[in-house]
């Protein structure tokens, strides 16, 4: 039996398909299952239990027998929230008493970290333990990520194997429910849909471009071999980056988006809204040595693979992953 939180989600859901395709079906979902928006994640997918986040504990205390593997995609994601509270009980505190669980339990963990936890990347961006206390996350969210990863390295009792994977600019279907913080790519492919063009940020910072801000985009598909990778081996347990290792700009985005649509480019460019300004990563690429030499091997999309797959299957066909 797998555990996956965030089951309803974009990542979370993502991960169920995977591994029904690789023939788990005795799957417990955990979710807050009132948002009906995001119940299309869930169509056709095989599961053997769906538990209400509120309730999980209570379950697990019962049923951890049976439980082989925890994957904890579940979390508040939203970079523009700025209610501290929200992220100390959602993304800290749940997270904490599932690691707790886990122990006690002796049950193998997987958890969703995030590349917000490197801040403006003066420090860079290697996976090193060593690293994580001198982090300074930008915003709330990035903040209640590097907390928890800061609490995990310091407790004595570990899980038998954990992993924490700091996940970089994740894109790919089954994302259309998360609005604002939806993927550059998604919004891109809806603005062409309706106006034909691609509003992109302006840079405010003289060392980009308008346009040549760098992120390292990593296809939703790459996320879930990852995690399935880290389920079957349990062998080498820490901090992982989860990114392809190389940073794209956003004006490479934009063309493979109509390219992938059989568009000419039109790019218009808008100011960074005020509220993020302050927060906003010019350039993210993760260094994924550690991933790679604990045996890795699987090629990661290119943005123009990965947007080509995305935009013509889902986006473009309607379908969920």
């Amino acid at each position: 039996m797998i555990v996956v939180t965030g089951a309803a989600g974009f990542i979370g859901s993502c991960l169920v398909n995977k591994l029904n395709n690789k023939g788990f079906k005795n799957i417990v979902i955990v979710d807050e299952f009132t948002d009906y928006v995001k119940s299309k994640n869930l169509a056709n997918k095989a599961f053997s239990k769906k538990v209400d986040r509120e309730v999980f504990f209570e379950w697990l205390d019962e049923h951890h027998k049976k439980v082989n593997f925890v994957f904890h995609m579940g979390a508040r994601t939203d970079t523009a929230e700025f209610d501290k509270a929200v992220f100390d009980e959602l993304n800290l505190n749940y997270s904490k008493r599932l690691w707790e669980s886990c122990v006690e339990y002796d049950l193998p963990l997987v958890y969703a970290s995030s590349a917000a936890t490197y801040g403006d990347g003066k420090l860079g961006y290697k996976d090193d333990h060593d690293l994580v206390e001198k982090l300074k996350p930008l915003n709330l969210y990035g903040k209640s990520k590097n907390d928890f990863d800061k609490w995990a390295l310091r407790q004595k009792k570990k899980p038998y194997f954990w992993a924490g994977l700091k996940f970089f600019n994740v894109y790919g279907p089954n994302e259309y429910h998360k609005g604002r913080m939806a993927s550059v790519v998604y919004h891109a492919y809806k603005q062409i849909s309706e106006t034909g063009k691609i509003k992109l940020f302006k840079s405010h910072n003289p060392d980009y471009e308008d346009g040549k801000q760098l992120r390292d985009f990593i296809y939703v598909k790459d996320v879930v071999n990852v995690c399935f990778f880290l389920m079957l081996q349990k062998k080498y347990h820490g901090l992982y980056n989860l990114g392809t290792g190389k940073a794209r700009t956003f004006l490479d985005l934009a063309k493979a988006v109509f390219h992938s649509m059989g568009s000419e480019p039109q790019i218009e460019y808008i100011d960074i809204p005020a509220d993020i300004r302050d927060k906003y990563q010019y350039f993210t690429e993760a260094d994924i040595t550690k991933l790679r030499s604990f045996g890795y091997k699987l090629p990661f999309y290119t943005l123009e693979q990965g947007i080509s797959d995305y935009v013509q299957k889902y986006l473009a066909g309607k379908l969920y992953y």
